[in-house]
């Protein structure tokens, strides 16, 4: 899934970003292999995942078992779920009476959203995914083609999720995503039965580092901490050297996000991954400073001002064109962006069944994110740089 890294910083982060990839999945392959002869179960020689960025999760390695704990840092708790990832053919430990247990490695995966997807697909075990929430949005070639060939079950989302088709299936783990707090009530059934359910807090990350460190949690599930490791510290570097170029911008020009939604117009708080994407981008904005991981609810009237002089709009939403923009409002007609087109939207890579990859193999991959912004922010600094995940509204 992994997409091209058509940029940069001439050409050899390109290539040191590849070569590391291909040099740690030919280890892994000699490593699984040497296993083998061994009669050595090579799904347990995985090494430590190495959590550098991520505030939502951590991992203690045991014996034979891994703890997970998800973290609420919405509240300040510091252990609100605990997960006993236990190695296949071992004893469960004592001592953790509120924990869920997961075999491991997982063998089958539903996944209740694009970005499960998208740590599938970076793991490279994208054809253990078994069900999804829903099937119409999906980009990874690996799963689409298991769709096709009617390998992966659509279990439903939210209200209309379907318990008795989950069961079915009894997957190793089911992941979802949601807040810490909500609790699994909706999922009393599959639990009671069995089933394990893994809350996923990533869209509470303050960093884009962060949120795609949740990689690793999905490594500690399939047993791939030291294959993941490496491919995300490849990425880690190619993205801090970006953000030193962006930071360093002399101009910091004035940037809005998206648009409108039923009469709120939500915007990145200034705690976000997606303000941090903007401070390591070269932009001002003008939340930066506000408070809070998620999404700052406010009236067009507070937003406009800003949007009237600011020079660049970006993340538009379900629209492809300015004359969209217009049809939704034409009070969007007078803002500044809008005249002077600067208007970009992150839909570039839709493909033909309405599913936008920025939501999907964009989680794993800030760094071509960053790259984007930018070379749209600051032309001058990577002038080499074709837009991958963005794309310039007309």
């Amino acid at each position: 899934m992994i997409k091209s890294l058509r940029f940069f910083i001439p050409g050899i982060i390109i290539l040191v970003f590849h070569v590391s990839c291909e040099q740690a999945a030919k280890k892994e392959a000699a490593k699984e292999a040497a296993a083998d002869e061994k009669g050595i179960p090579a799904d347990s020689l995985s090494g430590k995942a190495v959590i550098k960025y991520a505030r939502g999760f951590s991992i203690d390695y045991f014996d034979h078992y891994k703890l997970v704990r998800v973290l609420n840092n919405l509240t300040g708790k510091t252990d609100t779920l605990q997960y006993l990832l236990v190695q296949r053919g071992n004893p469960v430990p004592a001592g953790y009476p509120k924990a869920q247990v997961i075999t491991i490695p997982v063998r089958t995966i539903i996944g209740m959203s694009s970005m499960h997807i998208a740590l599938a697909d970076f793991a490279e075990v994208a054809d253990r995914i078994v069900g999804l929430g829903g099937l119409q949005y999906v980009t990874s070639p690996e799963v689409r083609k298991n769709i096709k060939a009617g390998k992966v079950a659509q279990v439903g989302l939210d209200a209309n999720i379907n318990n008795e088709l989950i069961l079915t299936i009894h997957p190793d783990v089911l992941m979802d995503m949601g807040n810490p707090d909500a609790g699994f009530d909706r999922y009393k059934t599959l639990i009671n039965a069995g089933v394990p359910v893994l809350l996923n807090v990533e869209w509470l990350e303050t960093s884009p580092l962060g949120r795609a460190e949740w990689v690793k949690l999905m490594a500690a599930l399939v047993n791939k901490e030291e294959l993941i490791n490496k491919k995300f510290d490849s990425l880690a570097q190619d993205y801090e050297k970006l953000a030193v170029l962006g930071r360093g911008a002399a101009a910091k020009p004035n940037v809005i996000i998206s648009m409108p939604y039923k009469g709120t117009w939500f915007v990145p708080a200034g705690e976000s991954y997606m303000a941090q994407f903007l401070r390591d981008a070269g932009a001002g904005y003008k939340w930066s400073d506000s408070k809070g991981t998620g999404s700052l609810a406010l009236s067009f009237e507070s937003v406009a001002p800003e949007a009237l002089t600011a020079d660049y709009w970006l993340n538009v939403g379900y629209v492809d064109t300015k004359a969209d923009i217009t049809a939704k409002d034409q009070r969007f007609a007078s803002f500044k962006p809008f005249k002077t087109d600067k208007v970009y939207n992150n839909n570039r890579l839709t493909n033909d069944i309405g599913s936008n990859d920025y939501w999907e193999s964009g989680v794993v991959q800030p760094q071509v994110i960053l790259a984007d912004m930018i070379r749209i922010l600051h032309p001058e600094l990577l002038p080499d740089h074709s837009l991958v995940y963005y794309k310039q509204l007309k």
